[in-house]
């Protein structure tokens, strides 16, 4: 037996029998443990390399120039990304070739971006093409109108990546199988009746749920382009990932990217460019750097951490585990890393807080000044889905030096085109503070001929859609005793106004400690935005640089401009009306 083992082996039997006892001992005493990565990466080391940098002719967001930007895709490859969303809502990637004023990149990556956006190539929505949507195929079919200056149909923007709808809340009761609503809604007066809608009139959109999208027209789908991920290193012009948004021409969009860039808060460059795929007839489309690595090193001084917030964040401490956050926030310039332990002290902190405490120590954990400035901002811009609403639209910056967080907007499609009227206290929300809905030719929070203004039946006996029924009496169902204003009966914010809420928000709001600080900066924006015509003129600089192109004429630009600037006129005429004497 003894000539069957090598020497050795042998000669060390007892070092390894050692061995694998302790391995015994280890396997049995930690097997149920969970291993916590920590920060390890070196500070200074953060952002990937880029090892070929395309410089271009003309710099991408250089607003002077005329910008293409060509697609060729394999229409093999274009199908099968089709059909793998239709089939099981996969956003798979294929390789294209890119042509981007004049400079050509082969073998970059493209996939679908976007959630209800996309709805329509799965027949789940207004515009579908199949069962249930208003497109080829649906019932109706046709573009509807947007909101001022997102276009009209394909400009309906797009609800964040990873969006889902809240669930139903705990203790509502199921309806019975085969149960059907009645015709006159519960709790409406005797003799009242719903408006009889014109039958030439045309329901608005859902906003994100865009008819314009079809699978027959590729340059009307949102893609994320990637520049590196069939290339390692490679770049152009410093980036990595670029977005093409849905619709034209969203002004508002552009606008508010500007505007919040004025405020002295990082916002994201951009460029309307000339876009077309294959052999399809060109458009024009807002085409947006993606915050990536390189986003990171350029947007803010020093050294630090990016985060971004999941659609379906709750901003929550659930633990220590850093991988219990997978699904709340994203390191984007440290993978790989263990870095989520700052957003992980931040939220144990802001869960233990009381008022007091939250009050006295903020400062030590986020850029207060930046955070007035930010949520300010917000609201001047009536923008219902910041790092509140239903897609939680927004990233976090944590700078390694001063340990402190700072919010950045993101994906503000939905700005400027809510409730005009909104003031510094309000919660602005689809539509305006109640999250009041579009009707087709009318403003955000328009209410309807003949609906009184504070939702109480007219003096017909009509009552409105959306309407309440008269003092003293409540709706039954879903929704009864609801407070007007988006409330609930104590005064919180319900979800029908389609604002999802956020802790640090609404406790720094809420705060009185930071009221003064918060009115001095947003009246100062006001004056900054909307007084000093900054507003108005940066729309007129966004519409010159607008390239006409075979889908937008000049006529349908100047009118999608007319509609921005009355909104304009009027968030500047009512909050005139608002400010303290």
């Amino acid at each position: 037996m003894r000539h069957r083992l090598p020497l050795s082996l042998r000669k060390h039997w007892t070092l390894l029998a050692v061995s694998v006892v302790a391995l015994l001992v280890v396997v049995v005493a930690l097997g149920g443990t969970r291993i916590r990565p920590y920060i390890t990466g070196n500070v200074d080391v953060i952002t990937s390399s880029i090892t070929q940098n395309v410089e271009g002719t003309v710099l991408l967001f250089d607003d002077e120039v005329a910008h293409q930007i060509h697609l060729e895709i394999d229409d093999v490859e274009y199908a099968e990304m089709i059909d793998a969303f239709e089939r099981n809502g996969d956003k798979d990637w294929v390789t294209a070739d890119m042509t981007i004023d004049g400079v050509f990149l082969n073998d970059v990556a493209v996939r679908l971006k976007g959630n209800s956006t996309l709805m329509g190539l799965r027949g789940e929505g207004p515009g579908g093409e199949g069962p249930g949507g208003e497109g080829p195929g649906g019932e109706g079919g046709g573009r509807q109108p947007g909101p001022p200056g997102m276009g009209q149909g394909e400009g309906m923007p797009e609800l964040p990546e990873g969006f889902e709808p809240p669930e139903m809340p705990a203790g509502m009761p199921e309806m019975p199988e085969g149960f059907e609503p009645p015709e006159v809604p519960a709790g409406m007066p005797d003799g009242a009746q719903l408006p009889e809608m014109p039958a030439d009139m045309e329901m608005p959109a859902m906003p994100g749920m865009d008819a314009g999208i079809s699978a027959d027209d590729p340059t009307s789908l949102p893609l994320l382009i990637s520049i590196d991920k069939n290339h390692p290193g490679r770049a152009y012009q410093g980036m990595t990932e670029l977005s093409v948004r849905p619709g034209t021409p969203v002004l508002n969009e552009a606008v508010a990217l500007d505007l919040t860039a004025a405020t002295g808060l990082a916002s994201q460059r951009y460029s309307y460019s000339e876009y077309s795929i294959n052999d399809d007839d060109s458009t024009t489309r807002l085409v947006l750097e993606h915050p990536d690595d390189g986003y990171a090193s350029t947007a803010f001084d020093g050294s630090g951490y990016l985060y971004k917030a999941d659609a379906n964040s709750r901003f929550e401490y659930v633990g220590d585990d850093q991988s219990d956050y997978s699904d709340q926030f994203t390191p984007i310039n440290s993978q790989g890393d263990g870095t989520l332990q700052p957003i992980i002290d931040l939220l144990r902190w802001v869960d233990s807080a009381d008022d007091e405490e939250f009050a006295a120590e903020l400062d030590q954990w986020v850029d207060v000044d930046s955070f007035a400035t930010y949520l300010a901002t917000q609201n001047l811009l009536s923008n219902f889905d910041d790092m509140a609403g239903p897609g939680q639209n927004y990233y976090l910056w944590y700078d390694l030096e001063s340990t402190k967080f700072t919010v950045v907007s993101w994906d503000l499609n939905m700005s400027m085109s809510g409730d005009t009227a909104a003031g510094p206290d309000d919660t602005v929300s689809m539509g305006g503070p109640g999250g009041g809905g579009r009707m087709a030719g009318g403003p955000m929070g328009a209410v309807p001929d003949g609906a009184a203004a504070d939702g109480g039946v007219p003096a017909e006996g009509d009552v409105p859609m959306g309407g309440a029924a008269p003092e003293g009496e409540l709706a039954a169902g879903p929704g009864a005793g609801q407070m007007p204003g988006g409330l609930d009966q104590d005064g919180e914010q319900r979800p029908g106004g389609m604002a999802a809420g956020h802790p640090l928000k609404t406790r720094f709001l809420e705060s009185d400690a930071f009221t003064a600080l918060y009115e001095e900066k947003y009246w100062e924006l006001y004056d900054t935005v909307y007084v000093s015509g900054l507003a108005a003129q940066t729309l007129e600089n966004v519409r010159g640089s607008f390239p006409v192109s075979d889908a937008v004429d000049q006529a349908t630009l100047d009118e999608e401009a007319d509609a921005l600037r009355s909104w304009i006129e009027q968030r500047t005429a009512a909050l005139a009306e608002q400010r303290p004497v």
